[in-house]
Parts: structure tokens; C-alpha cells; sequence
């Protein structure tokens, strides 16, 4: 009678196939862990080691100039909620983030969805949109710094009565201005992930919604934006957690000011560590900063992402 099982010969003798599988699955398994290692190895070694370590550091009292490094427990935690400073720099980090990411991904979607109509010129509009997207943020800032500096940007403006208007010394305008920059610096990212999207979306639903006679505002948001969540959501998440990390541009164009209406959380956390060489107290502004991008992160996941697998 038949067992089912059939001998397999190989090199380790005459064993089950199921089990001669399983040994070459282990093995297949391990080639591409071994493929992976070089990433995993710089991962752990430059990423998730200093994360562990910056986590481990919030508990502590660590001065550069100190050799003593005192366990102090939620100490720093507990000074953060006194730290009118670092409150004034969370509200304009999540002012400059909404505002940016709204902006930069609206007009993100709006360029997409014309290019996306086969418009001509295309590949050239692709090109200058995305232009700024390969420039430094320490060249960007040296840029908007000097629009604004030499007059340029007031110039342009003086048909609308901003003449003689001072956009970095007034604390209504810095974090606009800073957004604005940032929008033109990064949304041609946005542009080419969105217009990837919408290539993804088959044809046969546009052309099965002419025949139904849906005109192209309706086709926009009963087709397109639907099947465009997984992707928008993408968009979000990368605009949110990069604007939330903001610095170059406030360190270079209005450095914090004036007075804090321009600070930044990466940038006071940046003061702590090596200006007041306050290693414990930026460890737990950035642990901080780290649970405000998996909670904002989180959310848009619970708005977009509910109905897809990814």
C-alpha cells in the first residue's frame, strides 16, 4: 500500500520529498537573507541602534561637558510640558506642516491631473516640476533667502501693496513665506507619485463612464480620486513626515525668528543638543517628535487607508 510519500536521492540519502522541500525553502529563504544582510546590518548600525540609544538617553541627564549621566526617569518628559518654548515650536511645526502639506498636495493633484489628460508639452512640465526636487535644502534656503533679502519677491508684489512689506520680520508671515518656499522646493515629487497613480487607473473605466455620459468633474470624483487613495495616502504620509522634520529652511531664511514664530521642533531640538549640549533633554524632544509623526502617520492611515491592503 502506498504511503504517499515519495523517496527523493539526493547527496543527504533517500529522504521524504516534503521534507527535501522544506530544506530547499530554508535555503531559498536564506540566499535572500543574504542578499538583504548589507541593508540590515547599516540599518541596524546607523538607524534603529542611534533611535534605541536617543530612547535610551531621554532617561538620563546627559551633558557633553559632564562625565556624571544621572538617571532621571520622565524628568525630561515632565520639563517638555513646562517648556513654553518647545510648545510655541510644536504649534508652528504642525502650522507649517497642515499648511504645507494642503498646499503642496493640492497643487500636486491639480498639475498631475493636466498632465495626466495628455496635455502637450508634457515630459518638458514633468521636467520643471520636478527641477527643484534635486536641489539641496541648504540651497533652497540661500535662494528664498535672497528673493526675499534683495527685494525680488517685494518687487513683484508691489502691484498688490507689499511694496515695502518686511516678510521676515513679521511673525504672521514667516511660517507662510517658509511654506510657499517649501511647496515650490518639493511638490514636483508629489506630481510625478500622483501621475504614476493615475496611469495605474485602467482606461476602460473612463471610457465606460463617457458612454454613461459622467462629464469630467464627475469622472474626477466618482473614478479617479477613489482609485487614487491608495496612492494619495502614500503622498500624505512621506509630505507629513518629512514637513514635520522641517529645518534647513527655518535655520537659513528667518532662523527661528522673529522672536520664536518661526521655530521649529528639529530646530530647538538642534539648539539643545549642540548649543546647550543638552544631550537627554533633545532625546526626548525627538522621542516626542517620533510619536507625533506615527500618530499623525496612524490617522491618515485611519481616513485613506481602511479599505485597502497594502
Amino acid at each position: 500500500m502506498s504511503t504517499g510519500v515519495v523517496r527523493v536521492h539526493s547527496r543527504y540519502g533517500q529522504v521524504p520529498e516534503d521534507r527535501f522541500g522544506a530544506w530547499r525553502r530554508a535555503w531559498d529563504t536564506l540566499t535572500n537573507y543574504a542578499f538583504i544582510a548589507p541593508y540590515l546590518v547599516a540599518f541596524l548600525l546607523f538607524s534603529l541602534g542611534p533611535i534605541a540609544y536617543g530612547f535610551y538617553m531621554s532617561f538620563f541627564n546627559v551633558q557633553i561637558l559632564e562625565p556624571q549621566q544621572p538617571f532621571v526617569g520622565l524628568a525630561n518628559y515632565r520639563r517638555l510640558e513646562a517648556d513654553t518654548i518647545f510648545r510655541t515650536a510644536l504649534g508652528n511645526t504642525l502650522y507649517f506642516t497642515i499648511l504645507t502639506v494642503t498646499i503642496e498636495t493640492a497643487i500636486a493633484l491639480l498639475a498631475a491631473l493636466a498632465l495626466h489628460s495628455k496635455a502637450r508639452g508634457q515630459t518638458l512640465f514633468q521636467f520643471i516640476f520636478y527641477s527643484p526636487v534635486t536641489l539641496s535644502a541648504a540651497v533652497v534656503g540661500e535662494l528664498g533667502l535672497n528673493l526675499v533679502a534683495s527685494g525680488t519677491l517685494n518687487y513683484y508684489l508691489a502691484p498688490f501693496g507689499f511694496g515695502n512689506f518686511s516678510f521676515l520680520s513679521n511673525s504672521s508671515t514667516a511660517v507662510p513665506l517658509l511654506s510657499i518656499i517649501t511647496v515650490w522646493w518639493g511638490f514636483g515629487f508629489a506630481v510625478l507619485v500622483l501621475l504614476a497613480g493615475l496611469n495605474g487607473i485602467p482606461s476602460p473605466l473612463y471610457e465606460a463612464a463617457q458612454v454613461d455620459g459622467a462629464g469630467p468633474v464627475r469622472t474626477v470624483f466618482r473614478i479617479t480620486l477613489p482609485l487614487l487613495r491608495p496612492t494619495l495616502l502614500f503622498v500624505l504620509i512621506v509630505l507629513t513626515i518629512a514637513h514635520l522634520q522641517v529645518f534647513a529652511q527655518m535655520f537659513i531664511i528667518t532662523q527661528g525668528g522673529p522672536g520664536y514664530s518661526s521655530l521649529s521642533i528639529v530646530m530647538y531640538l538642534f539648539q539643545n543638543a549642540w548649543q546647550f549640549y543638552d544631550m537627554g533633554y533633545a532625546s526626548a524632544i525627538a522621542v516626542v517628535l517620533a510619536i507625533l509623526m506615527a500618530l499623525f502617520s496612524a490617522a491618515l492611515f485611519r481616513l485613506l487607508g481602511e479599505r485597502f491592503e497594502f
